[in-house]
């Protein structure tokens, strides 16, 4: 019966390489003399359908053999030639890996040897087009801060304010500073997102125009946008540049920037003031 049949012996079995169904089909035919496959079938509880292909795969394998008759039995092969077996068919394929493996090494040393006397001299700076691309390497950005984060927010926007939980998330535990150009606030969404923002401990600012898109990273990693000058396209090339010199030098320029910016509270007058 299958209560007979120990999971542990056939978690054993499995070990070696037999299949679950292959295991308790063996582990059955070792309690008698021989089996037909109907019997093996009740007494491993192995679906009838398969029988014939779980016995055929045993005696493939040198685990069981057939006596024929006017209806063909099968009986196990003894245990210690059984698992010996096994053994050696993994011993087998243990040999072929290693030899498999000595043969990589004789054909990629050439060129891993050949590749340690290239390095490259811009490694660290990152170029990006890709609009899906520059996303998913600002949210990781993002997520990287340790210290603080400085952003000159300017349009095109890969996730204006009112969408970007993450750095609402951010702004509550981490020093946020961010320079606003002024006519974003007349958008309601933007300006709701800007709030959103300053509720969560952000610091702002606002000017009446920014030169560029620029992410400044814990004094570190710096990621600004560039628009092509001669063609005046809308799109943008992302640049992600690892460097504390470059990261401190533009850092002094954000904050000359902030110097002179208004505060939120000014800004909104500012611009109720335009519209008077």
């Amino acid at each position: 019966m299958e209560n007979a049949i120990g999971t542990d012996d056939v978690r054993r079995l499995t070990r070696l390489g037999l299949t679950s169904y292959e295991a308790k089909a063996y582990l059955a035919l070792i309690r008698r003399d021989s089996f037909t496959a109907a019997q093996v079938a009740r007494q491993a509880a192995l679906p009838r359908q398969r029988i014939y292909d779980v016995l055929g795969s045993l005696v493939e394998r040198g685990l069981a053999t057939t006596r024929p008759g006017s209806v063909v039995k099968y009986a196990a092969t003894a245990p210690d030639v059984a698992m010996d077996r096994l053994v050696a068919a993994h011993r087998q394929e243990l040999a072929d890996l290693e030899r498999d493996a000595r043969s990589m090494v004789a054909d990629f040393s050439p060129a891993f040897e050949a590749g340690q006397s290239h390095t490259d001299p811009l490694e660290y700076i990152e170029v990006l087009r890709d609009k899906r691309a520059v996303n998913e390497r600002f949210a990781e950005l993002q997520a990287s801060v340790k210290r603080e984060i400085l952003v000159f927010t300017k349009p095109p926007y890969a996730t204006p304010p009112q969408e970007n939980v993450a750095g609402q998330k951010l702004a509550r535990t981490h020093t946020t500073r961010s320079i606003y150009e002024l006519s974003a606030l007349q958008d309601a969404a933007f300006a709701a997102g800007v709030r959103a923002f300053l509720k969560a401990g952000e610091e702002a600012r606002f000017v009446i125009e920014l030169p560029l898109k620029l992410v400044i990273i814990d004094e570190t990693i710096v990621m600004f946008g560039m628009q092509d000058p001669v063609a005046g396209s809308s799109d943008l090339t992302i640049v992600v540049v690892e460097h504390p010199s470059l990261a401190c030098t533009l850092k002094q320029a954000f904050d000359a920037y902030w110097a002179t910016g208004l505060t939120h509270e000014q800004a909104e007058a500012a611009l109720v003031a335009r519209v008077a």
